[in-house]
């Protein structure tokens, strides 16, 4: 059996002490033949559905906390090690500054992991960018491609002798057949080609990560504030 909520008018449970929609309790008392009292009186502002987003009020404040968190993601960042942490943060808080001007208190895990959505977007766009400069500055600007390419050289070796050690383990056969391919592997790993590209392919997989973990942020971020903010019975 359901009953209809007295302010925003939505179906609400019969045995649920507060609605699901706007959280108004559910508790009435009549006033009829009682001298003196007037009928409770109705509640007339507008309610906005929980599982939506006002984005005009929103995008102000992710547009904010997505910056911060990008380049405090970034390698630019001497914190930048910590970008799953600031980026996770930075939706959490995004949906809590939001739930402050909004009626309902609180919203569902899916608005809030679309607020995170967008947070992390912005967030990993501006990590992205601002690793790609750091990285453009240190080769046009400051000359530093020697040094580079010495170093991703030194990591290629690294990587073979890694390699010929395990290959070595399993037989000379699997061996011979495995140092054919790391061979045509290095030398496209060493071309400028193989660099840019796996340069550009860890950016991007750094940047999903931020992301991935932005919506996390966002949809835990609205789970606690609706556990925080529902009435309490």
């Amino acid at each position: 059996m359901e009953i209809t909520c007295i302010r925003c008018n939505q179906a609400v449970e019969a045995d649920s002490c507060y609605c699901a929609t706007c959280g108004l309790p559910q508790l009435q008392y009549s006033a009829e033949n009682v001298p003196g009292q007037a009928p409770p009186e109705r509640w007339n502002e507008p309610i906005r559905d929980a599982s939506t987003v006002d984005w005009k009020r929103a995008l102000p404040t992710v547009l904010m906390l997505g910056i911060m968190a990008g380049l405090l993601s970034s390698g630019v960042s001497p914190m930048g090690h910590l970008g799953l942490f600031w980026m996770s943060s930075a939706a959490a808080l995004a949906v809590a500054l939001y739930l402050r001007s909004q009626r309902p208190a609180w919203i569902t895990v899916g608005a809030g992991a679309r607020i995170g959505l967008v947070t992390g977007l912005l967030g990993a766009w501006i990590a992205f960018s601002a690793n790609g400069g750091a990285l453009f500055v240190k080769r046009v600007v400051f000359h530093q491609s020697s040094q580079i390419e010495a170093d991703w050289k030194a990591y290629i070796d690294l990587t073979d002798q890694v390699g010929q050690q395990m290959w070595a383990s399993m037989g000379p056969s699997f061996e011979a057949q495995q140092k054919a391919e790391a061979e045509q592997n290095r030398a496209w790993m060493l071309s400028p080609q193989g660099h840019a590209g796996w340069e550009a392919f860890l950016l991007a997989v750094s940047s999903g990560f931020l992301l991935l973990f932005a919506i996390a942020g966002g949809a835990l971020g609205a789970r606690f504030q609706a556990r925080a903010r529902r009435p309490q019975v």
